[in-house]
C-alpha cells in the first residue's frame, strides 16, 4: 500500500484496501511515517487523502518521531492540495506542534508558503498566530517578517485584525462563492463555498477546500 500512497494511484489503494479492510493503517513505516504522513508529502499523493480518511482506524494526528503530524508536514513544504483535504476533516488538529514547538502555521509563515495560508484562511478552519515574540516557532507574522516575507506578514496582520473580513476578500481571490455543496458528512456538518470552476466541473467537486458549517436541524 505504500507504494500506492507513494505514486499517487487512487484506484490500486481503494483495490488494496478493498483486499486486505483490516491491515494496519497507522502502521510506522520509519521514523513514525504512516501512510498519511507519506501521502501529505506530495502534491500528486493528495487525491489518496480522502481514501485513507475514510479508514475507520486512522488516526488522523498520528504524529512521526519528531511528533509531527501528517498535517503539519503538509503545511511545512506548502503542500496546499494535502492542506485543503486535511482542513475537510474536523478531526485534523490543525495547530498541533512538532517537538521543538514549531507548529503548522510557523513551518508555513516562515517558508513563505502563502497559498496554503490562503487556503486554511478560507476554510473558516481555527487559527492561532502563536505567542508574540516566539519566533521561528508559534509566532506565525513575526516569522514572516524575519523571513521577509512580507504578503504572509501583510494577510495574517488584515486576518489578525478582522478575520471574518480577510476570509471574504481570501475567498473572492480563490474564486469562490457561498453556494452550499449538496454534500453532507457525518457528525451533522455540510460543506459549502465551491469555486466558480468547480460549480461548472461537479467530477473535480471533491479537489475543492469546502468550508465546514453546522447542518440546519
Amino acid at each position: 500500500m505504500l507504494a500506492a500512497v507513494k505514486s499517487g494511484d487512487e484506484k490500486e489503494l481503494a483495490e488494496l484496501m478493498r483486499q486486505d479492510p483490516g491491515f494496519d493503517v497507522n502502521r510506522d513505516h520509519g521514523n513514525g511515517f504512516t501512510l498519511l504522513h507519506y501521502a501529505c508529502l506530495g502534491e500528486q499523493r493528495s487525491v489518496v487523502i480522502p481514501l485513507l480518511l475514510a479508514h475507520p482506524d486512522i488516526d488522523v494526528n498520528v504524529k512521526d518521531r519528531d511528533k509531527c503530524t501528517p498535517f503539519s508536514c503538509a503545511c511545512r513544504f506548502g503542500l496546499t492540495s494535502c492542506v485543503s483535504e486535511m482542513l475537510k476533516d474536523p478531526r485534523v488538529m490543525v495547530n498541533e506542534p512538532r517537538i521543538d514547538g514549531r507548529t503548522p502555521l510557523g513551518f508555513a509563515a516562515v517558508n513563505g508558503h502563502v497559498d496554503t495560508i490562503r487556503w486554511w484562511i478560507a476554510s473558516g478552519r481555527e487559527m492561532d498566530l502563536g505567542k508574540p515574540g516566539d519566533v521561528y516557532k508559534t509566532d506565525a507574522i513575526e516569522g514572516a517578517m524575519e523571513n521577509r516575507r512580507m504578503e504572509i506578514a501583510t494577510l495574517l496582520e488584515r486576518f489578525k485584525s478582522d478575520a471574518s473580513k480577510t476570509r471574504h476578500a481570501v475567498r473572492v481571490k480563490l474564486g469562490f462563492l457561498d453556494d452550499l455543496a449538496a454534500d453532507v458528512r457525518p457528525g451533522g456538518l455540510c460543506l459549502g463555498w465551491i469555486t466558480a470552476t468547480q460549480r461548472h466541473h461537479h467530477h473535480s467537486r471533491s479537489q475543492v477546500l469546502l468550508h465546514y458549517r453546522p447542518a440546519s436541524s
